[in-house]
């Protein structure tokens, strides 16, 4: 029933009507346009990485041909001293002298391995005794027989004009080391004199490449955190991977499976291959994200116009609403209320009547009761001002004056400062007085103190300027702390001390500190007491300090209030903090 009736409603078919006129097209053109983009952006993707592939296939081959002309160094020579012979026999040169071309042995293997920053380690393996020379870039300890030559020999007999690449393998050859590397390897053939149908080989070059060599040329690429890449030989043996899977099995990449996008590049120099595997989820997750977007644009567009059909049709509800809520109010008994604005149509007219009746309605209920009720407040206030304060002031006049008829002196002076505190705080005026009042009030108040513990506890005030005295602040907030530090500082101490009151002004705030010599405070009970003051749920043990600090702030904001500072066997300071403000005359 409640569902029919609302659907009745001229203002909920208006604001569905509205709806559906922008939600319809507004959702057929998002899906159409998000379908669209959705397939550019995939072909886009896959021809850039086809394209980055290439790339990298080309890099890679280049490198390896770069590191094929270092091995060449033994025949071409091309680093500085260097003058190349051909009739100078390379056999001669490397069994007797020890040498390679015109340079020691030791020494070409250091110029190998300035030739690139990642050739970690280069040997040099005679063939006449089968002995090793090495150089490396740290300084680190060749186990010589777990160097595996053999191995590394195997493909270079086959083919001993041809250059040999060992596919990435641990340096466990070097002490304290484990590092994957590839082992390029080229035979140094002795080529004077007549030309042999068996070569005759001098020795052997080895050096090891770290497979951070490649680190820079695949960093370009973002492939994803599940991104793979491969450098393969024809034997599918691994040269790089950017996971570290140098063994096991490697995928194939001869068919597209497991929701993997495969890109294949070819690598001449090894007769092997470049092979990218990307995860077709983690390479779309841009275009998710893209997806998420234009659907929450979506939502948050219905929601847009979800809420400007309600606003519209509030609008048109509202001045009826706020008639009928007028009305209630009168109906319960509030007879203020008035309908402020109103337009010149029919709803408009029905305020303006509303309004008047109300107004007259007012005036017949001042006229019979408010006079009454006037009169019984009058009354009441004509019986409390018959208790006034004055009564006690002159009582205490009259003891006064007692006293200074009996030549008690310090009795009267006494009776004239309690007096005078009296009429202070019984005084209801203002809630700020000056820096003036508020000291004399404490000259009052230690007076007594001071005639009680017989001019044992002195006071002390210091004012930099006089016209500090004319600066306002909060009435009855000096006197409770220097209260406190009496009783609860210097009494304690053997009732022997001082309090000194300073004023300063910092920031366009007067800051009034109250300091005593007495016993101080405990670090413990200090953040105890620190705690309770900014707690305001929690009962305070320092009742005076907490009352001052919550009427400071209550009445000058949360930047103003008590500080406390305390050194136990050393004294006490609480500053205050009022905003500066003068008496306005």
């Amino acid at each position: 029933m409640n569902y029919r009736r609302l659907w009745q409603s001229i203002f909920v078919k208006f604001s569905v009507s509205f709806l559906l006129v922008g939600l319809i097209p507004l959702i057929a053109l998002s899906i159409f346009s998000l379908q669209s983009f959705t397939g550019h952006w995939q072909q886009f993707t896959i021809n850039n990485l086809q394209q980055m592939s290439l790339y990298m296939s080309y890099n890679v081959n280049n490198l390896f041909s770069g590191f094929d002309e270092i091995t060449k160094l033994m025949y071409t020579g091309r680093y500085e001293g260097f003058t190349y012979n051909s009739w100078v026999s390379q056999m001669m040169n490397v069994n007797e002298q020890e040498r390679i071309n015109n340079t020691s042995i030791d020494g070409f293997l250091n110029i190998i391995l300035s030739s690139n920053k990642h050739i970690r380690s280069a040997f040099f393996v005679r063939a006449l005794d089968n002995k090793v020379y090495f150089q490396t870039r740290e300084s680190k300890a060749l186990i010589t027989e777990m160097l595996p030559i053999e191995e590394w020999m195997e493909p270079l007999r086959e083919q001993p004009n041809r250059l040999a690449i060992i596919p990435a393998h641990d340096d466990h050859y070097f002490r304290g080391t484990k590092r994957k590397v590839i082992t390029f390897g080229r035979n140094l053939i002795d080529i004077s004199g007549n030309l042999q149908r068996k070569p005759k080989i001098v020795g052997t070059l080895f050096f090891d490449v770290d497979v951070a060599v490649f680190d820079s040329m695949f960093n370009g690429l973002h492939l994803g955190a599940r991104g793979e890449i491969y450098v393969l030989d024809e034997r599918q043996r691994v040269y790089f991977s950017n996971i570290g899977k140098y063994a096991g099995v490697v995928p194939t990449g001869n068919e597209e499976d497991d929701g993997y996008l495969v890109y294949l590049k070819p690598v001449p120099y090894i007769n092997g291959q470049v092979m990218l595997r990307i995860p077709r989820q983690d390479l779309f997750d841009q275009l998710s994200t893209t997806r998420t977007a234009v659907y929450v644009a979506i939502l948050f567009c219905t929601l847009v116009m979800l809420t400007m059909g309600i606003w519209f049709s509030r609008r048109l509800s509202a001045p009826i609403q706020n008639v009928l809520q007028h009305m209630l109010k009168v109906e319960s008994g509030n007879l203020n209320t008035k309908i402020k604005r109103y337009g010149n149509d029919e709803i408009g007219r029905l305020a303006y009547s509303f309004n008047r009746m109300v107004e007259r309605l007012n005036a017949f209920i001042n006229e019979a009761y408010v006079a009454q009720i006037k009169q019984k407040q009058a009354e009441l206030n004509a019986l409390k001002s018959q208790i006034h304060p004055h009564y006690l002031y002159n009582t205490l006049e009259v003891i006064r004056m007692t006293a200074v008829y009996n030549d008690d002196e310090e009795v009267a002076e006494m009776i004239r400062a309690l007096s005078n505190q009296l009429k202070y705080v019984i005084n209801y005026g203002e809630d700020w007085v000056t820096v003036q009042e508020e000291l004399n009030h404490l000259q009052d108040y230690f007076y007594i103190i001071r005639v009680r513990y017989d001019n044992r506890i002195r006071l002390q005030v210091h004012v930099p300027d006089e016209s500090m005295l004319n600066v306002m602040m909060l009435k009855l907030s000096l006197q409770p702390i220097v209260e406190n530090a009496v009783q609860h500082g210097i009494i304690p101490n053997g009732g022997k001390g001082t309090v000194t009151v300073l004023l300063e002004q910092q920031d366009n705030r007067l800051v009034v500190s109250v300091h005593d010599d007495g016993v101080g405070i405990g670090e413990e009970q200090l953040a105890l007491l620190k705690a309770q003051l900014n707690d305001t749920g929690s009962p305070a043990t320092k009742v005076g300090l907490k009352n001052v600090h919550e009427r400071i702030r209550s009445a000058c904001g949360e930047d103003y209030g008590l500080e406390i500072e305390s050194e136990k066997h050393v004294g006490t300071c609480v500053r205050m903090t009022f905003p500066m403000k003068h008496r306005v005359p």
